[in-house]
């Protein structure tokens, strides 16, 4: 299976002749890591370092190479911490298929965007935390700078340190471990808050948590409801609609980017005024986190937003870049050769051929986290860890900010371990009721 993986990605990197770029997201990570410095809007500095460190090769095309190498590596802990978990090789192997074979994972390593590392640094951390019954204390301390890495690469993975913060406090694992893990997690990040506050003046890890949790209130925030004071009145929905939260970040007619400045000049606002919404509408907070996480389990990729045009396939054509200044600078900077990119034939034609059903997606993921959650329940709780991991990337997103298909990619992996260690765990459960209720031997 691994060679069927590992040979999937070579037809994809032959299948296109460059990697994915996309506006804005991809320019601002390499330019990023050129002109290293902590942003002051959305991106941390965590993958930015991934790509600094290739930046002698100038090559976007060796980025996605070393991504798909990644993907692998995120396929082989699963089955690795599976087979350690005493699984047969067909189960874990299994468990490892929506990794290594979902196109999403495949044109997410193709394109110079963060997730793929988070993936990988989010299923190291469990591999390390899950290989013994009882981790030591250096594991644990790995795990801790792994998962702080995580938060650099994905501020949405900061509060990962505080849920196995709280496995290891109800496991009873000690006070050492605790302490291990709260260091190795928190030093650095708050090496990195004052590397920021030394650009921003403040400490923070990016600039942009109060514009996102403001763009997530505008989708129900009634004014006449939350009573903000006069300074925050001014972020109140001032009748601009848009068809999905996070497209108020970026909707010129919104209140906050109405405010002289920019938008993440007033990310402290925002947040002021998002908090208030949230305490004064907690119901209608909760709603639409919910209505737009179930979206996740559609059959068929839902549109969201609607100039979003979500796939379980590998596209076929040529796309163009836009003309912006920034992705001149980066083509001075980073790699000549920074173009659109297109498919190659014959090899983007199987790739076009190539078919996922729909059903593999939403509904399996749905079926994985109710098959873990009746793990994480039971006695034994191996699944709870991997459970809790999953539910907290699919759910955060949504709740910080929006639901985005890419959004949803990295619970997967840690849905995979919990659901195959429920399912081992239900199996044995099985087999052993008929021992245990078989009649022993008769006397004669």
């Amino acid at each position: 299976m691994a060679v069927l993986a590992a040979g999937l990605r070579v037809l994809v990197m032959l299948g296109y002749d460059t990697a994915q770029l996309y506006w804005y997201d991809s320019f601002t990570y390499l330019d990023t890591a050129v002109h290293l410095a902590p942003s002051g809007a959305f991106h941390p500095a965590g993958y930015p370092f991934l790509l600094r460190l290739l930046l002698p090769f100038h090559s976007v095309e060796l980025i996605a190479g070393v991504q798909h190498a990644m993907g692998l590596g995120t396929g082989t802990m699963i089955y690795l911490v599976l087979r350690r978990h005493a699984l047969p090789w067909w189960g874990a192997t299994l468990a490892t298929l929506p990794v290594l074979f979902n196109p999403a994972f495949l044109r997410l390593e193709h394109a110079v965007l963060s997730d793929t590392q988070l993936i990988l640094l989010i299923t190291a951390a469990l591999t390390v935390l899950m290989w013994r019954a009882r981790p030591s204390v250096r594991a644990v301390a790995v795990a801790g700078l792994l998962l702080a890495l995580a938060g650099l690469t994905r501020t949405v993975a900061v509060p990962l340190l505080g849920l196995v913060l709280l496995h290891l406090l109800l496991r009873r694992a000690g006070r050492r471990r605790v302490l291990a893990l709260a260091v190795a997690g928190l030093l650095p990040l708050a090496a990195y808050a004052g590397w920021y506050h030394q650009h921003h003046g403040r400490f923070a890890l990016s600039g942009s948590d109060g514009v996102a949790l403001w763009a997530r209130t505008m989708t129900f925030a009634d004014c006449s409801v939350i009573r903000p004071p006069a300074a925050e009145a001014v972020l109140c929905p001032n009748g601009t609609v848009v068809d999905a939260a996070s497209e108020y970040v970026w909707a010129a007619g919104a209140s906050l980017n109405r405010l002289p400045g920019g938008r993440f000049a007033h990310n402290d606002l925002a947040r002021s005024f998002a908090l208030r919404a949230i305490a004064a509408q907690p119901l209608d907070y909760l709603r639409e986190v919910a209505r737009d996480t179930a979206l996740t389990f559609s059959p068929t990729p839902v549109r969201h937003p609607l100039r979003v045009s979500p796939a379980l396939t590998f596209p076929v054509g040529s796309w163009s870049l836009p003309s912006f200044p920034l992705i001149d600078r980066v083509r001075g900077d980073y790699d000549g050769d920074v173009r659109g990119m297109s498919s190659v034939q014959p090899y983007g034609d199987i790739l076009g051929a190539y078919v996922y059903p729909g059903i593999l997606h939403g509904p399996l993921l749905g079926a994985l986290l109710l098959l873990g959650g009746i793990g994480a329940a039971g006695r034994r709780r191996a699944a709870l860890l991997p459970w809790a991991t999953a539910v907290f990337l699919l759910v955060a997103p949504v709740a910080a900010l929006d639901f985005d298909h890419r959004y949803v990619l990295p619970s997967i992996p840690a849905a995979c371990l919990a659901a195959a260690l429920a399912g081992a765990a239900l199996a044995r459960r099985v087999r052993a009721r008929p021992t245990a209720g078989r009649p022993g031997p008769r006397e004669p």
